[in-house]
C-alpha cells in the first residue's frame, strides 16, 4: 500500500499514513499569511501535491540550505543573532509540486517554482502555530524521521481541514 502524507493548516499537524494507519504524526508550522497558491503570497498551498526531490541525505543535524544546497554552516545562535530576519531551512528537505492544473500547478499557482518544502526549522521556532513563509516546517528529529520514511513520488494533501478520520485516495497519476 502507498504511503501518504497528509498537512492540516487548522490543527498544524502533519501524518504520514498508510492506508488508514497512522505512522507518524507531527505539530508543524504553515504559512503566517494562511493558506493561498498564489507565488509571492507567501501562503501555503492546499490541494495534491508530490514529493519532487529530496535534499539532505545524511546532512547533519541544524545544517544549513541555501538554494537547497547545504551551505557547509550548522545553525547556531551566534548566527541567528547575526541573521535575524533570516529564514531558516534545516536539516532536509522534502521539495513538493502541485499535482492540480490551474490550483497548485503551471502560471502563478506553481508550488514547484514557488519553492514550497517540507523542511527543518531551529528547534526553537514555534510550531503548532502558522508561522512560516509558505513552507511546511518541522523540528530537526521530526523532518529526518519523516525523511527517511518517504520517497520521491509520495502524495501530499495539504489542507484546511482537520485530519480525516479515513485517508482520502490521491489522484491517479
Amino acid at each position: 500500500m502507498n504511503q501518504i502524507i497528509l498537512i492540516s493548516i487548522k490543527d498544524q499537524r502533519l501524518q504520514l499514513r498508510e492506508g488508514d494507519d497512522v505512522l507518524l504524526d507531527f505539530s508543524i508550522s504553515t504559512a503566517s499569511n494562511g493558506p493561498g497558491e498564489v507565488d509571492g503570497s507567501e501562503c501555503t498551498p492546499r490541494g495534491w501535491h508530490v514529493v519532487h526531490e529530496k535534499f539532505g541525505d545524511n546532512a547533519e543535524i541544524n545544517s544549513i540550505f541555501v538554494g537547497r544546497k547545504l551551505t557547509g554552516e550548522v545553525f547556531s545562535e551566534s548566527l541567528k543573532e547575526q541573521y535575524p530576519e533570516r529564514d531558516w531551512i534545516l536539516t532536509r528537505i522534502l521539495w513538493l509540486s502541485g499535482l492540480e492544473p490551474g490550483f497548485n500547478q503551471s502560471g502563478p499557482v506553481d508550488t514547484l517554482s514557488r519553492y514550497i518544502y517540507i523542511h527543518g526549522c531551529p528547534d526553537e521556532e514555534p510550531v503548532g502555530l502558522p508561522c512560516s513563509h509558505g513552507c511546511i516546517r518541522m523540528h530537526n528529529n521530526d523532518v529526518i524521521a519523516l525523511y527517511d520514511q518517504v520517497t520521491v513520488g509520495t502524495r501530499v494533501l495539504i489542507d484546511e481541514n482537520s485530519l480525516p478520520a479515513t485517508t482520502p485516495l490521491p489522484p491517479s497519476s
